[in-house]
């Protein structure tokens, strides 16, 4: 197993060195490249997802680089997912957790293929990522759907558990992205399902493997039933550690900021004088679940702040202990029972609300974006 530190080498943790790799972007070679295994892509998404940087803060830097928009397209639309899935939390709340459109069909269980926990599908591309995942909290995109569809299209386990499994493993864990992802694979929120077959992932994960279940057509795809790697399905087991609580300090006579899971920006507020809390509510990781690389790394990104202090606890006993009048948080779906003042988070466009298609939400935009 590789250790925290090398993860924290592939995936550092000062605000320098994440201003250091976003000011690195290739966006260009990114659109061309993205889908394959050595692609140029950001791994900006762990980031991005914790609030460390927003989508727009990206989009502006590669503004000022001097890119046209027209030239960095797909790059910026890998941005606007993140949005669009935000906004998707906003509006359908809960129902995110789901099916949202039908019923995923068919189902045999609420678990996962143990091959699929034990990186033993047989498939060398996929287990050598799962093995790489669990050391390092990162996964390609185009893995990620692979992973999907094998568990639920393949194997016939609900979406739920399987996404539960990766977005505890996952640095950029952001429970919209995820969650909707995999019900666009397993076609709950989606007109159809998404296969891959050996030859797809021969194609962009260099590999030449053969003989395996996925190496058929697409047609004997979608008649198959569950491989035999596949039949045997567990749950996972996803406990999260949370740190020790520390007694933590409050002036009342200073407004009081809240930080959380996805909201770690350093320079939210950063010209008053203001308590800082990097609240860790027990009940939220209940929900979510997360591995100790992803609390570690959250607790390191969280050092970037001055003066943070942590707070292991409700908001309920957090707002026990100062006036919660003065408290300012950041607008989330998950938030909806902090108290004080509420500010909106930082978009990459103004456009809002649910919309039934992904391109319906860039659209609008691309337009205000001046493409």
């Amino acid at each position: 197993m590789e250790s925290t530190s090398s993860m924290f080498q592939e995936f550092p943790t000062s605000y320098e060195e994440i201003l250091h790799r976003i000011a690195s972007l290739d966006p260009i070679t990114y659109g061309i490249t993205r889908n394959y295994t050595n692609g140029a892509v950001s791994r900006l998404s762990p980031y991005v997802s914790r609030g460390v940087v927003s989508t727009q803060f990206v989009t502006k830097v590669l503004r000022k680089k001097g890119y046209a928009l027209h030239t960095i397209e797909k790059f910026i639309q890998e941005l606007a997912w993140r949005d669009y899935w935000q906004r998707f939390w906003q509006v359908k709340g809960a129902e995110i957790n789901t099916d949202l459109r039908q019923k995923q069909q068919p189902v045999r269980s609420q678990r996962i293929s143990s091959a699929i926990l034990n990186a033993s599908t047989g498939i060398n591309a996929i287990d050598d990522a799962i093995h790489s995942f669990y050391n390092t909290g990162y996964l390609h995109n185009h893995v990620r759907m692979y992973i999907a569809a094998i568990a639920c299209n393949m194997g016939h386990n609900h979406w739920k558990h399987p996404a539960q499994w990766m977005y505890y493993h996952l640095l950029d864990a952001d429970w919209a992205s995820n969650a909707l992802s995999w019900q666009w694979v397993a076609g709950s929120n989606a007109n159809k399902k998404y296969y891959c077959n050996q030859a797809n992932i021969n194609r962009f994960f260099d590999s030449q493997q053969k003989g395996t279940f996925l190496d058929c057509d697409y047609e004997q795809l979608y008649a198959m039933d569950i491989p035999k790697a596949l039949k045997a399905a567990e749950p996972s087991k996803l406990h999260c550690s949370l740190p020790t609580s520390k007694p933590i300090e409050l002036d009342n006579h200073l407004p009081t900021l809240i930080y959380n899971y996805y909201n770690l920006d350093p320079y939210w507020k950063s010209d008053i004088n203001a308590n800082r809390i990097l609240l860790i509510e027990p009940d939220f990781f209940d929900k979510y679940p997360v591995s100790d690389k992803c609390m570690q790394f959250f607790l390191q990104l969280a050092n970037n702040i001055d003066g943070i202090q942590m707070y292991v606890g409700s908001f309920a006993s957090l707002k026990s202990l100062g006036d919660s009048r003065t408290f300012y948080y950041k607008e989330h779906p998950d938030n909806l029972h902090y108290e004080g003042i509420e500010e909106d988070r930082i978009w990459l466009s103004s456009t809002t609300g649910w919309h039934r298609s992904f391109f319906s939400f860039w659209k609008k935009c691309k337009k205000e974006l001046k493409f």
